[in-house]
């Protein structure tokens, strides 16, 4: 009777044949399936909806504009964060566990971390983009926005998001003052980033609420001017359906905005919140809503490529084209006519 209990407490091991082994989670069978279908298939929306974007940036010379240049940086730092990070946090996430040892958990974490902060910093350089384009598209500095430019922001966004992540987990700076804490609960087979006090203040000021109100602040702005032009265009009366048109374009423009920075602040808001939180209610929130955090804080890279198909008219020819031509045979054109 004993061993049969042994053994029935050894299936719900991370490790059976370890005593510091970690528990798995109990979900009823149906429930993982469920969850493994639903996660996998927010997985390839997230990488073959950013694949799309990439290609069709890559593939279209109309497309090769310093805005589109740092959309396509956006979908590769989404692309990877879909590929590298989120299948390997999707078995930690519906098991319980964490199968890959130490070392590969840090590496793990560094990545998920650099590529998070890399979207969230590339989504900070489109709303400046956008708000020179559209509010001020006459100044020196808009003008002096070329591709190199944009390159060379890209450049310092991608290592700065890996400088700073790989530093951050590895140094182990951020669990200092926690070495207790970390001792009582640490298990084999968890995978874990602690944040103390100070670091959980830092980290989502510096990667989160800083860029973050940048985008806030400039998005107003810019919603607030492209609403004031539409309302001038649709009230001149000469021009007609031009500046019917132009109008409808200012509206449409200004709606996709808001969807943008709406879906943004939706996803990433609750996550950071409770990571700031956290530390100083001695870590009260619980790893499966952390856990549940964490994904709808991943979903914003799934939504981003879904945002531009539906709401740009020439990302959506784009990719007609493209699936037409590369899955259907049919063959296009390589020029995007824009109306």
């Amino acid at each position: 009777m004993t061993s049969n209990e042994t053994q029935t407490e050894n299936m719900f091991l991370c490790y059976p044949l370890r005593p510091d082994s970690c528990l798995k989670v109990h979900r009823l069978t149906v429930i993982k399936v469920a969850m493994y279908v639903l996660v996998v298939l927010m997985i390839l929306t997230t990488v073959f909806g950013n694949l799309l974007i990439i290609i069709s940036i890559s593939h279209f010379k109309q497309l090769q504009s310093p805005t589109h240049l740092i959309v396509r940086s956006l979908a590769s730092s989404d692309c990877l964060l879909g590929s590298l990070v989120m299948p390997y946090s999707m078995v930690r996430s519906v098991e319980g566990c964490w199968y890959l040892g130490d070392f590969v958990c840090k590496v793990h974490s560094s990545l998920d971390m650099s590529f998070c902060i890399s979207s969230l910093l590339h989504l900070s350089l489109i709303s400046v983009d956008s708000y020179w384009a559209i509010c001020d598209p006459l100044s020196q500095v808009r003008m002096r926005v070329t591709n190199n430019t944009v390159t060379v922001f890209i450049t310092f966004i991608w290592l700065f998001s890996f400088v700073y992540s790989f530093s951050v987990v590895f140094s182990g700076i951020t669990a200092v003052g926690l070495e207790m804490l970390i001792l009582q609960t640490y298990c084999v087979g968890s995978c874990v980033v602690f944040f103390n006090k100070q670091w959980g203040i830092v980290c989502p000021i510096l990667t989160f609420f800083l860029p973050g109100t940048i985008m806030s602040s400039l998005y107003l702005k810019i919603f607030y001017v492209a609403r004031k032009h539409a309302k001038v265009m649709s009230e001149r009366m000469t021009g007609g359906m031009k500046n019917q048109s132009s109008a409808h374009r200012e509206r449409k423009a200004a709606k996709t905005l808001a969807i943008v920075m709406g879906v943004f602040l939706l996803c990433w808001l609750p996550y950071f919140t409770a990571t700031v939180l956290d530390p100083f209610f001695s870590f009260w929130t619980p790893a499966v809503v952390f856990d549940a955090l964490f994904w709808f804080a991943y979903f914003n890279s799934t939504c981003n490529p879904l945002i531009y198909g539906f709401f740009y008219p020439y990302f959506q020819k784009a990719f007609k084209i493209l699936i037409s031509t590369y899955i259907c045979g049919i063959k296009h054109s390589n020029t995007l006519i824009f109306e």
